[in-house]
């Protein structure tokens, strides 16, 4: 049994960072993936846990030594996913990584074996209502997040599943199941 490569990507909103947590949280062989990032640590931040804090000269260094699965710049700093992190715990874990539509189409240009998962919403008008819920937000970036949903879900035929969102558990328990399967191909 081989060790895989996990990616949920989906819409904001959709549930990829409880479904994250979740499985992580159920699955001891399962490793959430740490991202590297130029920005300044936010409070209570964790150099290694959330993230890993690094100059835009060291960021840029790893892109030249092809040392990111993935990168992109947002608000002026440069985030990336860290090739040999990942490759290093899938030595001993399952990977999970949570990233952007983009950041997993990247992913598997430069790791063809990563099993890309796209989570849908049960419809545009429950991920509005769950990004509503949220409080989190202005209805000025609830809308510019959801200007997005088509864009994310037109490259669902790009990924290798689509799990619909529409029961927490169940969802989980689906992406379980495609892991478990991967796993033993």
């Amino acid at each position: 049994m081989r060790n895989v490569l996990i990616v949920l990507s989906g819409p904001s909103g959709v549930g990829k960072g409880t479904i994250a947590n979740k499985l992580i949280e159920r699955n001891s062989n399962l490793a959430l993936s740490v991202s590297c990032t130029t920005r300044n640590p936010r409070e209570g931040e964790i150099d290694g846990k959330h993230y890993f804090f690094i100059s835009k000269e060291d960021f840029k260094d790893k892109v030249k030594n092809d040392g990111f699965l993935e990168y992109s710049e947002h608000f002026e700093n440069f985030y990336g996913t860290p090739r040999e992190f990942v490759e290093t715990k899938l030595q001993s874990k399952d990977v999970l990584l949570e990233i952007d539509v983009n950041g997993g189409l990247n992913v598997k240009a430069n790791y063809p074996k990563a099993i890309l998962i796209m989570i849908a919403p049960p419809s545009e008008e429950e991920l509005y209502a769950r990004l509503i819920g949220r409080a989190t937000e202005s209805e000025e970036k609830i809308k510019l997040r959801m200007s997005r949903l088509n864009f994310e879900l037109s490259q669902s035929d790009k990924y290798d599943y689509t799990v619909v969102n529409d029961d927490l558990q169940k969802a989980i328990e689906q992406i379980e199941e495609i892991i478990k399967y991967e796993k033993n191909k």
